[in-house]
């Protein structure tokens, strides 16, 4: 009587030690995901990854295309010019003393763009931004580099662009080379147009007649 109680004892005590071990192994491997979940959440987060880079590259898209809204500037075929001319040109009008003020680099330059390294659509953007800012501060003189191209596929492209987005911006009064400490033929000094708000402070403070009376 005595040995079968205990038997019975022995075996309570095993399925004790038993049923712990198998709550051991439970609660440890509560965290751990099948082999094929794994699999899928590492998929799903690689979607999720390639899906927040594609509305990144959207946005900058969209970005730039606000950046570029109104821009009349072109892309299109231009003039070619080459590595080593010196670029000359002012607006009808224009005197000849402030072209030569402008040549002999006498005007303060008041902003500088330096185009090395950009491409004609990203130089298109900075220039068409520049100048506008330029108009509305009253920045009169901006200095441009544009490089001169020598080792380019195409010589002087992005020279013949700027040349010709300078011209075809009516805010732009003049523009030359630059003097040689200044980039000389890789560069430009820009005459800007001055503000209806600057030219009307002129007028006041050297007793003129104004364009609002």
């Amino acid at each position: 009587m005595h040995r079968e109680s205990k038997n019975n004892n022995d075996a309570d005590e095993r399925l004790t030690e038993s049923g712990g071990d198998f709550a051991d192994f439970a609660s440890a491997m509560q965290d751990v995901e099948p082999l094929s979940r794994g699999r899928q959440t590492v998929a799903a987060n690689k979607r999720a990854t390639a899906a927040a880079a594609e509305a990144r590259r959207k946005a900058a898209e969209n970005f730039q295309s606000a950046e570029d809204d109104g821009n009349f500037l072109t892309l299109g075929e231009v003039k070619a010019r080459d590595p080593l001319e010196v670029l000359e040109w002012r607006q009808d009008g224009i005197q000849l003393a402030v072209f030569n003020k402008l040549r002999k680099g006498g005007y303060e330059i008041a902003r500088e763009l330096d185009l090395h390294q950009r491409t004609v659509k990203e130089s298109r953007a900075d220039l068409y931004r520049l100048i506008n800012q330029a108009h509305a501060n009253n920045w009169r003189c901006v200095l441009i580099s544009h490089g001169k191209g020598l080792n380019s596929a195409t010589p002087a492209r992005l020279k013949s662009y700027v040349a010709h987005w300078l011209m075809q911006h009516p805010l732009v009064l003049a523009f030359c080379s630059a003097q040689r400490h200044r980039g000389g033929v890789g560069s430009v000094y820009a005459l800007i147009k001055k503000s209806a708000e600057s030219r009307e402070e002129n007028r006041e403070r050297f007793g003129q007649k104004s364009d609002f009376s």
